[in-house]
């Protein structure tokens, strides 16, 4: 049955004359919104681990702040208003910045939350007030390329203090010459080496996996330690305690905390193995160029200048990086001239 015109346009004038929208109406007819509290378990059951380690603290703020609100009468106001106690309330450490960091987190943990509701259907794109909140522009990083001399005196002390020097020791090894992310090296499993090639298996944020060039010595070193720490099975964690126990983040903390202690500048300049990754790239990309850089730290291609199509390195070049920045020799490297002074020459 075809609608009467006239009665359609008497039945919109008398909604006007309400203030009643197609929005409103749409609105009514959709059934109640979950409360942030009660839909944030749903939220944390799809994210990733990343995920997981960035967001949850805020988003259980978000969930204590607004429990018993649904989803979509969260609005931007509200966002930014918690975003603020929460730069207010950040944590001071020695390379704060008066909470900014914590700020932007708040604001990319409240997106990727109405990103999950708007891919459950809950809320429309438009809807979201996360994305209608602007998140604080990021500055620039602190952190540069160690030296030799202060790559040195980290290495010195991680030999001969603390509970684990042998763990110790094969972590910064580990960093310094494959430039991987923490979450990668935790990542690491036994069947992710292979010792015989010199590679190892990384699998890092945003889902990449990629085979990384390491010495011969390294890959030893990682075979005989998993062996003797318990290791068996394929998917065994690679790096462990001494008590056959997988590794975890917390002794990446106790690390640097205790080389602080003895080396009171890296506890000023907030120093962690992160400097390591950036102090390998720097030097490749110095001998080496961006391309094999852009390959040693894994980055996928993105939207970028169109060149980086034309001057992606494979994985003989990141081996012969490796190569000449160890002076040890790897079998993928082939033939090429040394380099002086790199980051791991002896």
């Amino acid at each position: 049955m075809t609608a009467d015109p006239a009665r359609v346009a008497q039945a919109w004038k008398l909604l006007a004359d309400l203030g009643v929208t197609l929005a409103d109406l749409q609105r009514s007819a959709q059934p109640p919104r979950p409360a942030f509290d009660a839909y944030l378990p749903q939220v944390l059951a799809a994210a990733g681990p990343g995920a997981l380690r960035a967001y949850r603290s805020y988003w259980q703020r978000m969930a204590t702040t607004w429990a018993g609100i649904p989803i979509d009468a969260v609005t931007a106001g509200d966002i930014q208003a918690l975003r603020q106690r929460v730069t207010d309330r950040a944590r001071v450490r020695r390379n704060s910045r008066n909470g900014r960091h914590a700020g932007e987190l708040l604001v990319a943990a409240a997106r990727a939350f109405y990103n999950q509701a708007i891919a459950d259907g809950l809320i429309q794109a438009a809807d979201s007030p996360a994305h209608r909140v602007a998140k604080p522009r990021r500055l620039p990083s602190t952190r540069r390329a160690l030296t030799p001399d202060e790559l040195t005196d980290i290495n010195a002390v991680a030999r001969t203090t603390g509970n684990d020097t042998i763990l110790d020791a094969l972590l910064l090894r580990l960093h310094t010459e494959t430039a991987c992310r923490r979450g990668g090296a935790l990542g690491l499993r036994l069947q992710d080496l292979d010792a015989e090639r010199g590679l190892l298996l990384l699998r890092e944020k945003g889902g990449t996996v990629r085979w990384q060039p390491i010495s011969l010595e390294l890959a030893a070193n990682l075979r005989r330690h998993a062996a003797v720490r318990g290791a068996i099975l394929p998917t065994d964690s690679l790096l462990r305690y001494t008590n056959g126990n997988a590794l975890t983040s917390r002794r990446y903390d106790q690390l640097w905390h205790r080389i602080g202690q003895h080396l009171p500048w890296v506890a000023t300049h907030g120093i962690t193995a992160h400097w390591l990754r950036h102090t390998t790239l720097t030097w490749v990309e110095r001998h080496f160029g961006y391309g094999v850089a852009r390959a040693y730290a894994g980055h996928t291609d993105t939207t970028g200048p169109a060149t980086t199509t034309y001057i992606r390195a494979d994985l003989q070049a990141v081996a012969a990086a490796l190569a000449a920045m160890t002076g040890l020799p790897h079998p993928l490297a082939g033939p090429s001239g040394d380099v002086s002074g790199g980051v791991l020459h002896a």
